[in-house]
């Protein structure tokens, strides 16, 4: 009989990075590769599977993305700022080329899901994920199934509440300073302070901003959906930050609802080498062969 191997792309806005895993998520096979025009991004990655053939796909992209099976642009970028992609094809260009059943969903749900499978959530049964990087998404988790509607979720662009002390007009063009991606992901840091992020001091009066942001974030998901555990990845936020997060959010939640102790709640990604997108990709790759 021969052996199932199964696929992962994480298609990022600034790099793809490709995988090839056994049947118990291990990585067998890596590369990675700039993310430049659709075609030949997408060359690529066929190139890296035919060489390295799969008996499925899965697929965490940067978005907006269209993740609606019944929608006529299902599998498609939709309108991103990213330079030729808006339209950009991912699911058909890629089944057509390769022949196999792909499991299409957002960079950060992948994350999410691997997190579940063997990060961070694996022994419970709800969490969220949050990214806290060039932006911020979230992807939520509930016995195994995504919770979503007729579109992923963009947590990241949930309404904040912008400090009194805090002046910065933010990043976002569409919200400014009034949601979190515009007010706590990573360009915020080099938006105040004129440093970028990882040259700034982890004692700069930013990192208290964002952590404010964060936890007010982290406060509305909790009540909103109660999950089990919390788990934040991404390159803004260090185990340093966490326990002024989690200040901020007994600060908001005020005694109102029961948590359990927060340091088991909140917590941050422990999956080696960032892997939790490759090892949520090989999950629902498999899953998608029943």
């Amino acid at each position: 009989m021969t052996k199932q191997l199964f696929g992962s792309i994480e298609a990022g806005g600034t790099k793809f990075v490709v995988a090839v895993g056994d049947s118990e998520l291990n990585i067998i096979e890596k590369a990675q590769f700039p993310t430049t025009a659709p075609a030949e991004t997408l060359a690529k990655c066929v190139d890296f599977f035919t060489a390295h053939p799969v008996s499925a796909l899965g697929i965490g992209s940067f978005g907006p993305i269209d993740i609606d099976k019944k929608s006529a642009t299902y599998g498609q970028v939709l309108a991103t700022p990213k330079p030729g992609w808006a339209g950009a094809d991912v699911v058909g260009t890629l089944k057509a080329a390769l022949n196999v059943p792909i499991a299409f969903t957002t960079d950060v749900n992948a994350s999410a899901y691997g997190e579940y499978i063997g990060g961070s959530g694996k022994d419970v049964d709800s969490l969220v994920y949050f990214t806290i990087g060039t932006g911020i998404g979230g992807g939520a988790i509930q016995d195994g199934k995504f919770i979503g509607g007729t579109g992923h979720a963009e947590m990241g662009h949930a309404l904040c509440v912008p400090r009194p002390d805090d002046d910065y007009q933010g990043t976002c063009p569409f919200h400014g300073r009034h949601c979190f991606e515009g007010m706590a992901a990573g360009p915020s840091l080099e938006g105040r302070t004129g440093i970028p992020g990882q040259d700034l001091p982890r004692d700069n009066k930013a990192f208290e901003f964002i952590s404010d942001y964060i936890a007010q974030m982290l406060f509305n998901t909790y009540v909103n959906l109660r999950p089990a555990k919390i788990i934040l990845g991404g390159s803004v936020l260090s185990d340093a930050e966490l326990p002024m997060v989690r200040d901020y959010f007994e600060k908001y939640n005020n005694g109102y609802v029961a948590t359990p102790d927060l340091t088991e709640l909140i917590v941050t990604s422990k999956m080696p080498n960032n892997s939790s997108a490759t090892v949520g990709d090989f999950a629902l790759a498999k899953q998608v062969l029943g």
